[in-house]
């Protein structure tokens, strides 16, 4: 059987990269995917490819900075299936800026897109969960970035870092709920909005994928479809009664020193 026969899987922040990912590798194992993102024109081409390769599939379109909005989201998916079994939160900011000179604004975009977009998603999902005293399963996407990552990262790490603790939080709240809920820290992952962010902050060229596997212990970017792969076994009833966990999927070793 497949591992999401029929569950109805809410991808936030679904329309690219890692999310998109696991959008077509939830749609692999069978699930009904509803995903969600501020561009209509990737999320409409996303689900015309699932629904090309037989699965049922919606888009929603989203902007998650909005707290209205991320719950409208789960409403509509309510009122198109009637519940929603497993939620990933994938949407994502990674603008650059430091302790010294990030700006109010720039803190509170990573905020609303990194923490309270998740937060807020989460809550309607599991309020519908409870309500309808039905077990379910969430997997928040991180990164490995929040033990501490690069000074330039630091409104991005101070958001993610919180998503962490919320993760463990929303897990210890509702195990007897029977909702289980996780984290994934991910490494460095090639993905368009990767490829976007290198070139604007850090003046790459076509060759930056190259040359960055050849730094790496496993000689390549992480993989967006290796990523959605675990997250899917994370989100099925395979991975078991694990709840309350934040994985570090990278290939560096927190605390290994050469």
């Amino acid at each position: 059987m497949a591992l999401l026969d029929r569950k109805v899987v809410l991808v936030s922040g679904g329309t690219q990269g890692v999310g998109a990912a696991v959008a077509r590798a939830a749609a692999r194992e069978g699930a009904v995917v509803a995903v969600t993102g501020r561009r209509p024109e990737p999320g409409e081409a996303l689900v015309a490819e699932l629904r090309k390769g037989g699965a049922d599939a919606m888009f929603v379109r989203t902007d998650v900075a909005d707290p209205a909005q991320a719950q409208a989201s789960v409403a509509a998916v309510l009122a198109a299936h009637g519940r929603v079994d497993c939620l990933v939160n994938a949407a994502g900011l990674t603008s650059r800026g430091t302790l010294l000179d990030t700006t109010p604004e720039l803190f509170d975009a990573h905020v609303a897109i990194n923490l309270r977009g998740p937060f807020f998603t989460m809550q309607a999902v599991v309020r519908d969960m409870v309500a309808r005293k039905a077990p379910g399963t969430v997997v928040n996407v991180i990164t490995s970035s929040e033990h501490g990552g690069q000074p330039f990262l630091a409104p991005y790490v101070a958001a993610k870092a919180g998503l962490a603790g919320l993760t463990r939080n929303a897990a210890h709240a509702h195990r007897w709920d029977r909702v289980r809920i996780n984290g994934v820290n991910i490494g460095w992952t090639e993905t368009e909005g990767e490829d976007a962010t290198q070139r604007e902050f850090h003046g790459a060229d076509d060759g930056w994928r190259e040359r960055a596997a050849a730094t790496l212990p496993m000689g390549k970017l992480g993989q967006a479809d290796e990523i959605a792969e675990f997250i899917v076994f994370l989100l099925s009833e395979r991975s078991g009664v694990v709840t309350g966990s934040v994985i570090d999927w990278d290939q560096n070793v927190l605390g290994g020193l050469d």
